[in-house]
């Protein structure tokens, strides 16, 4: 289970990081959001080696998401070296994800 992230641990958490971070920007009322959890989940449990990926709740993190121009959700944000470095807008199906994440899984 991905870890929930606030405005006072994402720079711990996410921009301090030694491996790459995938943020889950995400709420509760979102129905693709909810479709993309499961699979982030089995993502985290196959490759969490290689990347971390934690979720932020835009309701309750408001601050983060308008830091990051949060526009659409759910969003996908892949940081290196506390600098986002792919964005993935929407919900995908997993081989997808992995295609798109496939730098940071091989």
């Amino acid at each position: 289970m991905p870890k929930h992230v606030t405005v006072d641990s994402f720079k711990a958490d996410v921009l301090e990081s030694t491996k790459p971070v995938l943020v889950d920007f995400w709420a509760e009322w979102c129905g693709p959001c909810r479709m993309v959890s499961p699979i982030l989940d089995q993502i985290k449990a196959e490759h969490g080696d290689k990347i971390d990926i934690v979720k932020v709740n835009v309701d309750e993190q408001g601050e983060l998401a308008a830091e990051y121009k949060v526009t659409g959700i759910p969003l996908l944000a892949v940081f290196e070296n506390g600098q986002i470095v792919k964005q993935i807008v929407g919900a995908k199906p997993k081989p997808a994800l992995e295609a798109d994440l496939a730098q940071w899984l091989g």
